[in-house]
């Protein structure tokens, strides 16, 4: 069922929100309110923070909708890390670990992180934590390279991890390549593991991808190294799902940014913008949204769908 929140009115978030760590916001209401993620930029691809409720505008299946919650204020964040580490990333392991410490060390007081990997099989550091020590350990001992790729299920992993936890949930995934059709050795699945199974989760179940595409360097072959340089391709299908969940996505060509990619990742997640709006139908249906700034040469992320909930619903 669809996490849309229950409201009644809004509780001391009509205006802007503090710029320190908060709690995540608690709703008490009658009516179902629609949370929706916002991340704006300028022209230059920067972040744009200073924008007022007024300057919004929210579309539900084309049709404009009062905007009844915003908030400008840091907002806490709960995010799975997930690192493609198959064979085609071994020769870039070690600088992916020192790249990936920069979003643990960005983390906030209300922030909560787990780590894993993926490649012959699906792993997860233990517990949701704000501990960068606990973080940075299980990079460095827990993770281990090797194999293929199975992108979805890993993102699937990660969805599910997160599944109890209240508030934003966020999945951020580094790969370099595309999703291998194959489960880890000893992972048993009812059903196939796909790009639109995972896109239906996210849509359903109110997750945001976050995604960094990396070409990498492969592995030497008889013939020496590839004529280009560069290794495999990340999956189309990544940044795809990014975009539908209202996440962001980066390709790198090489890992001279990428420590900078997962900074400005943090950096964005703790600068988004919470709107909300009253579903104007609860028939449990997938509506469309449209997010807009009345803002020139500005680009809006925002997720763009939601499942709506039906009336009868508790």
């Amino acid at each position: 069922m669809a996490r849309t929140l229950w409201l009644a009115g809004v509780l001391a978030l009509s205006a802007v929100g503090s710029t320190g760590a908060q709690q995540a916001p608690v709703f008490r209401t009658a009516t179902r309110t629609v949370p929706v993620y916002v991340t704006v930029l300028d022209a230059q691809q920067r972040l744009v923070t200073d924008l007022r409720s007024e300057d919004f505008e929210i579309f539900d299946n084309g049709r404009p909708q009062p905007i009844t919650l915003f908030d400008a204020g840091v907002q806490p964040i709960s995010i799975v890390i997930m690192l493609d580490m198959s064979g085609s990333m071994v020769g870039n392991l070690a600088v992916l670990r020192n790249s990936a410490v920069q979003m643990f060390t960005r983390l906030l007081p209300g922030d909560k992180a787990r780590v894993g990997n993926f490649g012959d099989r699906i792993t997860l550091s233990e517990r949701f934590t704000n501990d960068q020590n606990e973080l940075i350990r299980a990079l460095y001992l827990d993770l281990q390279p090797g194999g293929p790729t199975p992108l979805w299920a890993a993102i699937s992993t990660g969805m599910t991890a997160l599944g109890q936890i209240d508030g934003r949930r966020v999945v951020l995934v580094l790969s370099d390549g595309k999703d291998s059709g194959t489960l880890p050795f000893g992972r048993i699945t009812r059903a196939p593991i796909t790009q639109q199974s995972v896109a239906h989760r996210a849509q359903t179940e109110e997750f945001m991808i976050y995604g960094i595409g990396l070409a990498s360097r492969g592995l030497p072959t008889s013939r020496g190294p590839s004529p280009t340089g560069r290794g495999t391709e990340p999956d189309p299908g990544l940044r795809e799902l990014a975009l539908l969940s209202g996440g962001g996505y980066f390709e790198l060509d090489d890992t001279a940014n990428l420590g900078d990619t997962f900074a400005r990742v943090a950096d964005e997640l703790h600068r988004q913008y919470l709107l909300g709006f009253a579903a104007p139908d609860l028939d449990g249906r997938v509506h469309e949204l449209d997010v807009r700034v009345k803002l020139g040469g500005s680009t809006v992320r925002a997720r763009r769908s939601y499942l709506a909930p039906r009336r009868s619903d508790r």
